[in-house]
């Protein structure tokens, strides 16, 4: 009959014991960041009115307000993928204050920096709204619309200037007014678009608040 020899197990030191849950600690905490920062760009934030949106390039300086006017590109689709309104299309970014706009895209451009890209979700209860719709829209009011946002540029304060150009516009059209101020520009610059009001099927078109 054959004797067991029984080995003892030595006593783990108590200062080993704490580098061994100090290196798991590291090993969760990186493990998380990882988690994080492969997942940061599908992230979305929501905002207390209910639209949604990613910041896919951070952009430069103070947040765009109401007072500004701003100049960028912009592509609109449907959440299945479908494209229906794109500035890229006509050659030219659009030129406007953010105000005036469906709600969703009024609060989205003042979530944008100058040179940032982004993308917002807009709620039907921000977008357009029954009655609203623009004519030959490929969306109805209850869509969700997505718009991809490359703000090219702000220019501060600027929102008084814009109007009153737009005024001047609107009764030179009309034939009830002599030329605006000598060397008048665009407040987006010499490359600003002539008379930037929204296209139809844009944003700016259908105009008014959802409910």
């Amino acid at each position: 009959m054959s004797a067991v020899t029984a080995v003892p197990i030595r006593p783990i030191a108590r200062g080993s014991v704490l580098k061994l849950w100090i290196a798991l600690l590291l090993l969760t905490l990186a493990a998380a960041a990882l988690a994080w920062w492969t997942t940061a760009p599908f992230q979305r934030t929501t905002t207390a009115s209910g639209l949604q949106y990613q910041v896919l390039k951070a952009g430069e300086g103070p947040r765009a307000t109401s007072n500004d006017v701003l100049v960028f590109h912009y592509e609109g689709r449907l959440t299945d993928g479908r494209t229906f309104d794109s500035s890229a299309s006509r050659g030219q970014p659009m030129v406007t204050p953010p105000v005036g706009l469906i709600a969703g895209f009024e609060e989205g451009l003042q979530l944008t920096q100058a040179g940032g890209r982004y993308r917002i979700w807009i709620p039907p209860n921000l977008g357009y709204g029954p009655g609203r719709i623009p004519p030959g829209a490929p969306f109805d009011a209850d869509d969700t619309l997505v718009f991809d946002i490359e703000m090219l540029r702000i220019v501060p304060d600027a929102a008084g200037m814009w109007q009153m150009q737009q005024m001047q516009q609107m009764m030179q059209q009309q034939g009830g007014a002599p030329g605006g101020p000598e060397g008048a520009a665009p407040p987006g610059g010499a490359g600003a678009p002539e008379g930037a009001a929204p296209p139809e099927g844009s944003p700016g078109r259908g105009r008014g608040r959802g409910n």
